[in-house]
């Protein structure tokens, strides 16, 4: 399945009052496999940055001023997320914006170029119930290195995403195992392992571990009060 993580920068919080994009950084992965295609802009947001906003990013008035137009690049963005599913932590911002900059073309919304839309914010918020789940809490409890994000950029951040993403989602789905990790993290299906020529061996508990169990069950149908169904069951 091709997914793509992507994250965009912004002039400020809120563009139905003007504010705009200013970066946008996409990262494709094909079957759990970073593909190293990418898709990197800085804009020109034909307006002042916000003043805390350039606390957070760092991409100043003057160092936008020279860059493409979003209508410049808007078709090459396109092209890149068609049919994937888009990966993206708060999806509703960056989806507020990139709808705000389609409308100003006269283009559809963004979800009708691509595939499923997941917010990753939301899946870490039902893993990890009651914690922070921004994306730098999210490093910290995974265990990604996020040393060099001293600001925010949106295509380093596209790649912090993706692979906090795969550390929410790894599950070994076979007994395939490779070199590098688990099946299913590694891309492709794997192939199943042959057990065909092993003699599965069943060892008969012994008088000892009879009794022991049989006292287990008992404790738990006492705890129970009566109600425990192994009691049922002949042992």
């Amino acid at each position: 399945m091709r997914q793509v993580f992507l994250d965009t920068e912004t002039t400020g919080l809120h563009p139905d009052r003007g504010d705009r994009i200013i970066e946008i950084g996409c990262i494709e992965m094909d079957n759990r496999q970073l593909t190293g295609r990418t898709f990197h802009h800085y804009l020109n947001p034909e307006r002042a940055n916000h003043e805390d906003a350039v606390k957070i990013h760092g991409l100043t008035d003057e160092f936008l001023a020279d860059k493409p137009l979003f209508a410049a690049v808007v078709d090459e963005l396109l092209d890149f997320v068609a049919g994937a599913e888009i990966i993206i932590h708060n999806a509703a911002f960056d989806l507020g914006f990139l709808n705000a900059e389609l409308k100003r073309l006269g283009k559809p919304t963004f979800a009708s170029h691509t595939g499923p839309v997941v917010d990753s914010l939301l899946m870490a918020r039902d893993q990890f119930p009651g914690k922070a789940n921004s994306l730098d809490a999210l490093c910290k409890r995974l265990e990604v290195d996020s040393t060099g994000r001293t600001l925010h950029g949106a295509l380093l951040d596209a790649g912090l995403l993706a692979e906090v993403y795969l550390r929410m989602t790894r599950g070994q789905k076979t007994f395939a195992m490779d070199d590098d990790d688990h099946a299913g993290h590694a891309g492709g299906a794997g192939v199943l392992a042959d057990f065909s020529a092993f003699t599965l061996i069943i060892q008969p508990p012994t008088d000892a571990e009879r009794v022991a169990h049989r006292a287990m069950v008992e404790e738990l149908d006492k705890f129970s009060k009566g109600k425990a169904l192994w009691q049922k069951i002949a042992l």
